[in-house]
């Protein structure tokens, strides 16, 4: 038997569970999982003391191109997710100009050819102007569906009313993936923002605004019996809301609210700690621990969102929301299974298996026969210090310099072939639009 690449004696983590053996890969797809020992391959990998995990996906970035590409663009950022690891990313709608018409969600396929790293798609961005475009733009190849800002962040997009947000579902097919913060809220409560105090944030952006707002959603998506995908979730009593709510919302958590807490970060990172929604006290990242290992939680995205030093740099409120994350996702979280916190086969499910379910990959999501030799090669042991230099996004700074991280990415192997290894990149521009079982079905 003859393959274009095996990968030799590695750990595999597939859905059945973890076993030391052998991949073959024909082509994009894996062929074979077993003993390859008799077999011939054009490129022999010695996974030998590694883990091979399903590519990982990292299903919420904002890669700021088109019209920021002063501090973020489609290129750096996805050679950043190469670095870490990551195989696939799903791009925001809020750049400027917006993601809200089929022509500009083309635009940014167009621009991803040959300049991508990594797989990708792209969301669709919903106002009150474009919902008749949006049954035409969750359609098209490479939309991994529609994004709805119920509270401001950053750009100019927002639904706020129940009105628009349930016009909006009623509009759509595929699931909705929403920014579940109250506008309403946090219009009366921005007057409580503190000049040059990052903690005064967490009281602007407080959990009654996250939590109301995730009550109204909820709603509406019972109401129009639609599916929603709630991002970033920060808060202990949305998850409660969110554990009852299994048969119509799936649920994203980020890596910042598993890592960071408050006051320290703020007191620490100042304006460099700042997102939406904010990263909240103790109580609540022990209560997304236990939503994590609990199987509440679908979905672990980083929200990459890069902004200049200059801009973070300036004082609250006038300071932006967002932090880069795509290349620290991986080590951070293989931290985090070293130290215990949850299994790696959990990460798996979190990172691979649990888009491929949210959003219906046609082929990618795990280890199995016939789906893209798509790898995330760890070694589980390695320790490293995460720096701003190692740190390659275009913004040019890491919320985790200085992270002392234990499991680290040696190898990033997109539809059988090497993007990242030992640290490098050896293919360049590679990446192609992601394809969904939806979309296939649409277009039949």
């Amino acid at each position: 038997m003859t393959y274009d690449m095996i990968l030799k004696g590695g750990t595999v983590v597939t859905p059945g569970g973890t076993a030391e053996t052998d991949i073959g890969v024909r082509g994009e797809r894996i062929a074979f999982i077993g003993d390859l020992s008799g077999a011939e391959a054009g490129e022999v990998y010695d996974a030998t003391g590694l883990h091979i995990l399903p590519g990982v996906i990292d299903s919420q970035v904002h890669f700021r191109e088109p019209g920021m590409e002063y501090k973020a663009d489609l290129e750096t950022e996805a050679r950043s997710a190469a670095l870490g690891g990551v195989v696939a990313v799903f791009e925001m709608p809020n750049t400027n100009p917006t993601t809200t018409t089929p022509e500009m969600l083309q635009d940014k396929l167009n621009r991803a050819k040959g300049r991508m790293d990594v797989d990708h798609a792209f969301y669709a961005g919903a106002t009150h102007e474009n919902i008749h475009l949006l049954p035409e733009m969750e359609k098209m190849l490479g939309c991994c569906g529609v994004k709805v800002f119920m509270g401001a962040s950053t750009g100019d997009l927002l639904i706020k009313d129940d009105e628009g947000v349930e016009a909006v579902l009623r509009a759509i097919k595929r699931r909705a993936a929403f920014h579940s913060e109250d506008e309403y809220r946090l219009e009366e409560r921005r007057k409580l923002a503190v000049t040059g105090d990052w903690q005064s944030h967490i009281v602007v952006r407080d959990v009654e605004a996250a939590v109301s707002s995730t009550r109204r959603l909820l709603r509406l998506a019972r109401k129009t019996g639609k599916r929603i995908h709630v991002l970033h979730i920060s808060t202990a009593e949305e998850m409660e809301l969110l554990r009852d709510a299994k048969d119509v919302a799936s649920v994203e958590v980020l890596p910042n609210h598993l890592t960071l807490t408050a006051p320290d970060c703020y007191e620490r990172l100042k304006g460099f700690a700042q997102q939406n929604p904010p990263v909240r006290e103790q109580r609540h990242q022990d209560a997304l621990w236990r939503a994590v290992n609990a199987g509440i939680v679908d979905v672990l995205a980083t929200d990459h969102a890069p902004h200049t030093r200059e801009e973070k740099e300036r004082p609250y409120p006038a300071s932006p929301s967002g932090m880069p994350g795509v290349q620290t996702l991986v080590p951070v979280m293989l931290t985090h299974v070293n130290n215990g916190k949850l299994s790696l086969q959990r990460f798996v499910e979190l990172t691979s298996a649990g888009p491929q379910r949210v959003f219906g990959l046609a082929d990618k999501g795990r280890i199995a026969e016939g789906y893209h030799a798509d790898f995330t090669v760890v070694d589980l042991k390695r320790q490293e210090t995460i720096t701003e230099d190692w740190s390659k996004s275009k913004c040019g700074w890491t919320q985790y310099d200085g992270f002392e991280a234990t499991g680290w990415p040696m190898a990033t192997i997109i539809r059988g072939g090497f993007v990242m290894r030992d640290g490098e990149i050896v293919n360049k521009g590679g990446g192609k639009a992601v394809r969904f079982n939806e979309t296939l079905e649409m277009a039949e």
